[in-house]
């Protein structure tokens, strides 16, 4: 299984012929090295509505009739738009022909905002724990620290998506701690540096984890598990 990073929040995972993108802010990301023009996945997965998480969902699920699994009022939301959805909502699990799929707490918000500056309201923001080819991928979201990731660190997670950039989310003291409780095999920070409001130095979180493996990855950077 081959799991890249591609700038904030974006990770794709391939696996047995399948492709999941999660998080698909391309456009507007100066971070990333994806064009969304050149993006066919399987399936989008998203942890919730913020813009910079959607991001280029639309475009892409349309073009290729792909398949979007998000929070249940922001999947009814996209179906209104003309999307392939499925909704779920936290503590919900349902296994994909690529894996299973549950949705975890988060704490943030979540909306969209459309072209005319409305706000649309999409429901509990999430995490996502995905059981993958036997692994666990724990892709966080947009979220603070919350003591209850002590109950995710039940299965051990191979790798975790932790945010960084604070301001929104937690930031790297807060992260530090939340690997302590997660205890991942390995956690790569996501979710700074695409704006001012959450530059953040990588290299300072992972000075803070002392105890377990970092690995700070560049936009298009590989691992494989």
């Amino acid at each position: 299984m081959k799991i890249s990073y591609h700038g904030h929040s974006i990770v794709k995972i391939e696996t047995s012929g399948k492709t999941i993108l999660i998080d698909p802010f391309i456009t507007g990301n100066k971070l990333t090295d994806l064009k969304a023009a050149d993006e066919k996945p399987d399936v989008i997965l998203l942890t919730h509505g913020h813009n910079d998480h959607v991001g280029d969902t639309m475009e892409i699920a349309k073009r290729e009739d792909i398949l979007v699994v998000a929070p249940n009022e922001l999947a009814v939301y996209l179906g209104f738009q003309g999307l392939r959805t499925h909704g779920m909502n936290i503590g919900g699990s349902k296994k994909f022909d690529f894996g299973t799929v549950k949705y975890t707490q988060a704490f943030h918000s979540s909306s969209y905002t459309t072209e005319n500056n409305e706000i649309i309201y999409t429901g509990m923001p999430a995490g996502l724990l995905l059981t993958i080819e036997d692994k666990i991928i724990y892709h966080a979201g947009d979220t603070a620290l919350f003591s209850d990731m002590k109950l995710y660190a039940e299965d051990p997670i191979d790798i975790a998506f932790l945010p960084i950039g604070d301001n929104f989310t937690m930031g790297p003291r807060d992260a530090a701690k939340a690997v302590e409780i997660l205890k991942p095999k390995l956690t790569v920070p996501v979710h700074f540096n695409t704006f001012p409001p959450i530059e953040q130095n990588p290299e300072g979180f992972k000075s803070l984890v002392t105890s377990h493996e970092v690995k700070i990855m560049a936009a298009g950077d590989v691992i494989e598990i």
